[in-house]
């Protein structure tokens, strides 16, 4: 297969396991989105929603969430990792969003990329998934299936973001990224396929015979 080949196939066959792309990370609003996301990173989605109930039930927004005490916040997110940058990003960006924008999570890429603890990635989760703006946020799981897939020979996130972008249309973006998300935790993990295992790698390179060592970002 070429590699738009490859791209058109991997679309229709996410989209025929993956019909519906609930967000995963459990939020009532998109201040509880940033959050969540924030939380993220190098931790599971899983352990986030059973953090953020208690970390929303003191605060839900920006203007209740600058006045926690930095320390409850802290004690709350300790298990998702990295609590100490994690706490102060979540304390800071809440006074940052009240102070310059009336306490609403601003609907721009600069913006959002501005707060602490916010990434493009994040950014990008939270433009595409709460304000339902085309983006492709890529993480290192789907950086290792775009590999894996012949999609990308990118070394870095922002290479393969890139290249995700110029083979799927705009329209796919935002449902895409979870799709891809959700076969590679259920088909494609780093630990279940090495590049010869799962339904969508047996398929792009049936004669694939060593295992596919990806490039880290």
């Amino acid at each position: 297969m070429l590699k738009q080949q490859r791209a058109d196939y991997i679309l229709d066959k996410l989209n025929e396991i993956y019909p519906e792309t609930p967000i995963p990370l459990d939020h009532k609003n998109n201040f509880e989105l940033l959050v969540a996301v924030l939380l993220s990173a190098q931790c599971t989605d899983i352990r986030v929603n059973q953090v953020t109930p208690a970390l929303f039930a003191l605060a839900d927004n920006a203007f209740d969430m600058q006045h926690v005490p930095l320390d409850d916040i802290y004690k709350i997110v300790r298990p998702c990792g990295l609590a100490p940058q994690k706490s102060s990003a979540i304390s800071v960006l809440s006074k940052m969003l009240v102070e310059q924008y009336d306490g609403v999570v601003p609907d721009d890429w600069k913006a959002l990329e501005s707060l602490p603890g916010v990434g493009h990635k994040t950014a990008g989760v939270v433009m595409s998934q709460g304000f339902g703006h085309p983006a492709f946020p890529v993480d290192t799981h789907i950086h290792r299936l775009a590999q894996r897939w012949g999609l990308t020979k990118g070394n870095s996130v922002t290479q393969t973001e890139r290249d995700l972008k110029k083979l799927f249309p705009k329209e796919t973006w935002n449902a895409l990224h979870l799709q891809i998300i959700f076969y590679g935790r259920e088909f494609c993990s780093a630990r279940g396929c090495d590049g010869r295992v799962c339904e969508i790698c047996t398929t792009c390179y049936p004669n694939r015979k060593n295992p596919l060592i990806a490039h880290k970002p």
